[in-house]
């Protein structure tokens, strides 16, 4: 019996089309297909059928007209609502799979991998900016096929000696229009959220990011470092929103932000919305690099070089691969799955953000790997405009041992780029 074939509320059911190159990796699509079907627990759907082939891609259908026939047949008989392809399907192939499961009595959506996590992401956004990030990936994706949509869609109609050609034309011409706004509207954002890493730089905070593949364990980890409770669930992409949290390591002041996940083959649509957010992690002085150890070495390696190639488009930062759900297995075991990824591996901490395991290693291991501190000695005038200014430094480093005199006398230390900024507090308050 096939475990999908469980009844379900019809508005929830999904068939899952996955098709196959000949000369493809078995092992490899097994794996993708397992993640495709986890995808749609984002969305509370229920897989009700599998549907596989092997061979090159059709034009027409993507799978041959054979298997798209049977698709059609399995989406009526089992009250399919979605029929969900893993590969990006053309404007006229979702005509043409649509068609058919309309003949055969089924009514459905067809859609391919990006608009199911399209459609993941519109649900999570709930901020303006990450609303307005799903939109534009939407209107990306849809420019390219505009004047095919309102041909197919407006097959019957022909509006006086041009048939279509200008409801084609002007429709096109609209999505780049909001493009062109969303965009405009984003980089205005985006150079706001500039604004705030450097105030924060400038006031002391080193910024440490949370990265890596969706359903690692990020934002358990985040909760374990910063003692809240962020949703943490065992699903798909449960932070689309950046959420940061103030830490202190070490008298060090720490900005700690959990970040959306990285997915093998997303599409560059999604990627292009989302870079503003992406850099939020490249520009951050360090990356925590979380990776769920508990998987096979042979899918680790795929989501490590997934996420490498996303981190190295851009980042300098240091990087401590976080190597959680150790717990689950024998110290022999991680040391030898170790050994296979070891040239994937950068400053490897073995924790479990679920149970505490190794969470204060982690700690010790952020203060050693965070940029030094830059110290000076700092005189202050031992009245009242010393001691404004000296409130302004423990505010923004740390403050060691004061020595009162006609001055006070201290040791000062933070990030480099404070330093301007102390400066002019000590040269006022010296007068």
């Amino acid at each position: 019996m096939n475990p999908y074939q469980e009844s379900a509320d019809a508005s929830r059911n999904v068939i899952l089309v996955m098709r196959m190159d000949p000369d493809s990796d078995p092992e490899d699509n097994a794996r993708k297909l397992q993640e495709f079907s986890e995808l749609t627990k984002a969305l509370n759907d229920r897989v009700v059928d599998i549907i596989t082939q092997e061979r090159y891609p059709d034009r027409k259908y993507n799978v041959g007209s054979g298997k798209a026939k049977e698709i059609a047949i399995a989406a009526r008989d089992k009250r399919a609502n979605r029929v969900i392809f893993y590969d990006p399907l053309s404007t006229s192939q979702i005509y043409n799979l649509s068609k058919l499961c309309n003949e055969a009595g089924a009514s459905c959506r067809v859609m391919d991998r990006f608009q199911l996590i399209l459609d993941i992401f519109a649900q999570r956004a709930t901020t303006h900016r990450s609303k307005l990030q799903v939109e534009l990936a939407r209107l990306r994706y849809e420019l390219p096929n505009a004047r095919m949509l309102v041909s197919l869609s407006k097959k019957e109609e022909r509006a006086g000696w041009g048939g279509l050609g200008d409801y084609e034309d002007s429709y096109e011409q609209d999505i780049k229009k909001r493009i062109a706004r969303i965009s405009s509207e984003l980089k205005k954002a985006d150079l706001e959220e500039e604004a705030r890493r450097v105030y924060r730089h400038k006031n002391g905070f080193f910024i440490v990011s949370l990265a890596g593949y969706t359903n690692a364990g990020k934002s358990t980890l985040f909760n374990a470092l910063v003692d809240e409770q962020t949703e943490s669930k065992d699903m798909f992409f449960t932070t689309l929103i950046p959420k940061t949290r103030a830490l202190l390591i070490n008298k060090r002041k720490i900005l700690l932000t959990d970040t959306v996940g990285f997915i093998e083959d997303l599409p560059h649509f999604l990627v292009d919305a989302f870079r503003s957010t992406l850099e939020g992690i490249y520009f951050s002085d360090m990356i925590l690099l979380v990776v769920d150890f508990s998987e096979s070495a042979e899918h680790i390696r795929k989501k490590l070089m997934i996420s490498h190639e996303t981190l190295w488009e851009k980042s300098t930062s240091n990087i401590i691969t976080v190597l959680n759900k150790s717990e689950t297995m024998k110290p022999a075991e991680r040391k030898k799955k170790l050994q296979e990824l070891e040239h994937l591996i950068y400053n490897p901490i073995f924790i479990s953000a679920k149970t505490g395991m190794g969470i204060q290693d982690l700690v010790e291991e952020i203060n050693e790997n965070l940029p030094p501190l830059m110290t000076r000695t700092i005189s202050l005038p031992n009245d009242e405009r010393g001691a404004a200014a000296l409130s302004w430094f423990y505010d923004n480093g740390v403050v060691e041992e004061i020595l009162y005199g006609k001055y006070m006398t201290f040791e000062f230390s933070a990030a480099e780029d404070v330093m301007v900024r102390a400066d002019d507090i000590v040269l006022k308050a010296n007068g």
